[in-house]
């Protein structure tokens, strides 16, 4: 397998705090590589310098020369008078540099379709760009930016939100052509649906991939290898997310042994020291030196389970109550339309559904951040809400980070009677001694996010209402939150796109599901978590027209035309419709046994990669399998009905 990169023994450290320590790795043509830590802990940094755009302070990353690499950052920059396609086109090809020039070219000819000259430039760009079968790569691009919902390709990115204006990044680094594609978080800003599609889109797009990311489901469907960078080290796990999980709690385990082994030779060798033999020869000094060696090595840390306890205040009956509720904006039709709801004391609700649907107005208006239109938002005398909106601008650049979270509470009382001070508080949150005391301009953008969470939790709400609050978030403040919420003794309603967190956190989903005819979202509700919510759609039958339905003096004739024209199952597919269930059920049974083996092939990279490529091909097969048995089953259940 070919060699994209190596790293040997990187160095990296930002002031006095140690980034990256001593680390190696290397991608191959084909590895699909997650890599995971706490934010702070230098993952962007290393990214950057992967793509060869910061150098490390030692060691050396090594380029195959003849590969190319393309980097998708947080914040990706563009020039504001660029239109869309200008800014999708980027890049220094041949190919990029024609479609630049062919689409600036089209709207100054519709604007002068008389100049010989620019009918003429026209031909000539046609003309190489089919040469170079280029217009694949202009359809690419465009079906792309179409999926992320982005239409005006002429549109001045300058005009755009931050959140489109990352998606034309991501478009753009789809569509270049790299052999290590590396990704910064490209999942913030699209939908559950665009995440799917994401999913699917590099799964089949050849070439290796580097990427951080907090959607977990994306990294157990994507990822064929995981990084983790924990206190300046890089470990390396085969498999997906889940088999990081397992890898990883063997490495905890095995270095707590480690330790505790340690611990125990420096106790015994103490009270040798202690007692002062009396004779000092070549053994006991070498054992004395022994000690000491032992003494000064520093310990891998090990991640300690970290508990989040939830501090409220008592909730009464009452708590958000909203009846009949119309929000409009200027003169469009109402995003919302007479909805009515009453949450309840224990409701764990979702919200879900395509940007721009009127996700965030639905949790202003119970906040009360908004006023509606027409209908009432009723709020309970015991009700305190937290409320988590996406922008978090305006933090006290100068001040720091614990005086930040003093300023709400210097103590919060947790539902077991226990007293937690601030401090305590920002370490169980993964704010560490030293980065209390850090200044809040000096925190990355998901510590600023992740402090400003714990300081609505530290005023003891009893509502939460929480929108998109895994964006930014790393996977392990991810993992405290999901426990401090599965603890939270009153009600939390959440918009979100992270499919793990609302499958651990909901019991209720608020689906936005497309719009009317007039313009308004369509709100339904569904019991159970994300998982719950898909299960449910994909087993709601397609729309038909009851019988009930037919005019009266035509049911006779309507039912006979039913007759003629239901659908039967052919021969062949009768017969196919008999095995499927035994053909699922094998693909299945193959599938476990390779996830097993999958486990069983430790770091033989070679092996899993084999096994890999095995297990897209089965689940390939199960994915039409069970697409044929739906298909079939709907013909069967008809010719019964």
């Amino acid at each position: 397998m070919t060699n994209i990169l190596s790293a040997e023994n990187i160095y990296k450290s930002y002031g006095e705090k140690i980034l990256i320590k001593n680390a190696s790795f290397g991608i191959d043509e084909g590895d699909r590589v997650g890599l995971i830590g706490v934010n702070g802990t230098g993952k962007s940094t290393l990214l950057r310098m992967t793509a060869g755009l910061e150098e490390a302070e030692s060691g050396r990353i090594t380029l195959n020369g003849k590969a190319n690499i393309h980097y998708l950052p947080q914040e990706p920059e563009f020039t504001d008078e660029s239109s869309v396609l200008d800014a999708v086109f980027q890049g220094d090809s041949e190919e990029m540099k024609l479609l630049r020039d062919y689409e600036k070219t089209l709207p100054e000819l519709e604007q002068n379709p008389q100049s010989r000259s620019l009918q003429d430039k026209l031909i000539r760009l046609q003309t190489k760009l089919d040469t170079l079968d280029a217009w694949n790569l202009d359809y690419e691009a465009k079906a792309i930016l179409a999926r992320l919902g982005i239409t005006k390709i002429h549109a001045h990115v300058g005009s755009l939100s931050g959140g489109q204006r990352k998606r034309i990044a991501l478009a753009r680094a789809l569509i270049q052509p790299s052999d290590l594609l590396i990704l910064d978080e490209p999942t913030n800003h699209i939908d559950d649906e665009n995440a799917v599609w994401l999913e699917n889109y590099l799964l089949q797009r050849k070439g290796a991939l580097l990427l951080v990311t907090h959607d977990r489901y994306f990294l157990d469907r994507v990822v064929n290898r995981i990084f983790e960078l924990d206190g300046g080290s890089l470990y390396q796990y085969p498999g997906n997310y889940n088999t990081f999980l397992e890898r990883k709690l063997e490495r905890e385990t095995s270095q707590k042994s480690s330790e505790e082994k340690r611990q125990n030779f420096l106790r015994n060798e103490l009270e040798w020291i202690q007692r002062g033999p009396r004779a000092r020869g070549t053994k006991q000094k070498a054992r004395t030196q022994q000690y000491y060696e032992v003494l000064e090595q520093t310990p891998d840390a090990v991640e300690e389970n970290l508990e989040l306890s939830s501090a409220s205040t008592r909730l009464g009956k009452t708590v958000i109550e909203m009846e009949h509720i119309t929000q409009s904006y200027e003169e469009t039709a109402p995003l919302i339309k007479d909805f009515s709801y009453i949450v309840l004391r224990d409701d764990r609700i979702g919200i879900i559904g395509p940007n721009g649907m009127g996700k965030s107005t639905l949790l202003k208006l119970m906040a009360k951040k908004l006023q509606p239109d027409e209908g009432s938002v009723t709020i309970g005398s015991t009700v305190k809400i937290g409320y988590f909106s996406q922008d978090h601008s305006g933090l006290p650049a100068e001040a720091k980070a614990i005086d930040f979270i003093r300023d709400e509470a210097e103590y919060v009382e947790t539902a077991d009677g226990e007293t937690i001070s601030a401090a305590q508080m920002m370490e169980r949150f993964l704010f560490p001694g030293y980065l209390q005391y850090t200044p809040i301009s000096k925190l990355s953008g998901g510590e600023k996010r992740r402090l400003t969470l714990l300081r609505m939790l530290m005023s003891a709400p009893n509502v939460l209402l929480l929108d998109e609050p895994t964006n930014d978030l790393d996977i392990p403040t991810l993992s405290v939150l999901e426990s401090y919420l599965s603890d939270f003794s009153g009600a939390v309603i959440v918009v979100s796109h992270d499919r793990y967190f609302l499958d651990k956190v909901t019991k209720k989903i608020f689906a936005f599901e497309g719009k009317d005819e007039a313009g308004t979202a369509v709100i339904k509700t569904y019991l159970g978590n994300f998982s719950d919510y898909v299960a449910k759609k994909e087993q709601e039958p397609a729309s038909r027209v009851s019988p009930k339905e037919q005019p009266a003096d035509n049911t006779a004739k309507a039912k006979l035309h039913e007759d003629r024209n239901k659908p039967k199952l052919s021969f062949k597919e009768q017969k196919e419709y008999e095995g499927i269930e035994d053909r699922i059920a094998e693909v299945e049974s193959s599938l476990e046994e390779i996830t097993k083996e999958m486990n069983r092939a430790g770091s033989n990279h070679g092996k899993l990669q084999e096994l890999y490529t095995q297990q897209q091909e089965l689940e390939q097969k199960l994915d039409y399998l069970l697409e044929r048995w739906t298909y079939l089953n709907e013909i069967v259940e008809s010719m019964d009905s």
